[in-house]
């Protein structure tokens, strides 16, 4: 079989030299080519690699002796990590590598997160670790699309249960390089944010109203994940317009819910895209369903919408932190923004006679955004609700 895509195997060397052979004996069997690097700090590889733990440290803005020196194995290991990332980056832009596997415990997941962070969406990214799925590791450091597996006995050397899973890595992520179709770019992108059509309800006129113009058109779920993705794209300047009209990971982030990080809703307006914005369930913030309430969301109204999510009622004055906060974020961005205010309601439940019905709330926010609007921003007061047709 003649090789072609190439895989980046990436792992401490010193520690994990077995098990990131194996990686990549299974990849070459496969008919894929492998560039391993090596991101350990104290010891050596059985044999070179193609990317040596100097080239990473270097890459990092720093040294093998100064990550030594430290004295600290997570100051080394961050140092290993900035210097993982860009390394990667330079091989994918210069063509060298079409996917990328990386093999850890606690410290080499830390290091993989940062290092499939700095790829594009849409390269293959795998991380095989000890704790995939584990709540240590925070939705924010998640790369859009990483694929994680479960290292399953894999601590320390090889067995037959190790292998089962670095086996299943292995051809998946070569299986991804050879089967993935990177994005096109052949229209312009519009990203918007929405949820599902039982609570929002306009991207189902508007995706193909869009796409009759010639535009492509990407809905995000704005359940912390999508918001992540989002935010990605819009941060490479992907998008030829944002239609943000689910900004409700802001809510979440300044609440304790499924939050997509302290960045959202900023992205777009730092790299100048045009940006029309709406506060589609501003009002509630979204935990996970199957657990206890956070504390500050315990003994309020709720809406179970599933086993896995839940999302409470905020009061009228977080309603007002939270058009603040989004006409803060607004208000540096380099490109022009308007803003539609839906005054009848922004989800389907708060609807006059609905389960989580508040018109005092709704006005506190209506009355917050008016008053707050920034002057680069465009208010559009509209006499509906966004999931009326008058909206779209």
């Amino acid at each position: 079989m003649t090789p072609d895509k190439t895989i980046l195997v990436a792992g401490t060397y010193d520690t994990k030299d077995d098990e990131l052979h194996y990686l990549s004996d299974v990849i070459r069997a496969q008919g894929g080519k492998v560039l391993s690097m090596d991101v350990s700090v104290l010891g050596d590889p059985s044999q070179p690699t193609d990317v040596s733990k100097h080239d990473v440290a270097e890459a990092g803005g720093s040294s093998i002796q100064q990550a030594i020196d430290s004295g600290d194995e997570n100051t080394a290991m961050q140092i290993m990590a900035r210097g993982s990332a860009a390394k990667a980056l330079e091989l994918y832009r210069a063509g060298q590598i079409d996917g990328v596997i990386v093999l850890g415990g606690t410290m080499g997941t830390d290091l993989a997160l940062d290092l499939c962070a700095a790829l594009p969406i849409g390269v293959p990214k795998y991380v095989v670790s000890t704790v995939s799925f584990s709540p240590l590791i925070p939705p924010e450091r998640l790369p859009a699309d990483v694929q994680m597996i479960l290292w399953a006995g894999g601590l320390y050397g090889l067995n037959s249960i190790c292998q089962a899973s670095l086996s299943q890595a292995a051809g998946a992520v070569l299986g991804a390089a050879r089967a993935v179709e990177p994005p096109k770019r052949e229209r312009p992108l519009i990203g918007m944010t929405s949820f599902g059509k039982t609570v929002l309800r306009y991207m189902v006129a508007l995706k193909p109203a869009l796409e009759e113009r010639g535009f492509e058109v990407a809905v995000f779920h704005a359940t912390g994940m999508g918001g992540r993705a989002f935010e990605s794209l819009a941060a490479e300047g992907a998008f030829a317009a944002v239609f943000d009209f689910a900004p409700q990971e802001v809510s979440n982030h300044l609440f304790g819910g499924l939050s997509a990080g302290a960045d959202r809703m900023t992205n777009a307006g730092q790299a100048g895209i045009p940006q029309l914005v709406a506060p589609g369930c501003y009002d509630l913030v979204d935990y996970v369903g199957w657990q206890e309430a956070p504390a500050a969301l315990q003994g309020r109204e709720a809406h179970a919408h599933n086993r896995l999510l839940t999302s409470a009622m905020l009061n009228a004055e977080e309603r007002r932190s939270v058009a603040s906060t989004i006409c803060n974020k607004l208000s540096v961005a380099q490109a022009p923004v308007a803003f539609l205010l839906p005054e009848q309601g922004c989800n389907e439940w708060d609807r006059p006679g609905g389960p989580l019905h508040d018109a005092d709330g709704l006005k506190a926010f209506a009355d917050e955004v008016t008053t707050k609007c920034p002057a680069n921003v465009k208010l559009n007061i509209m006499d509906c609700h966004i999931n009326d047709p008058a909206f779209r």
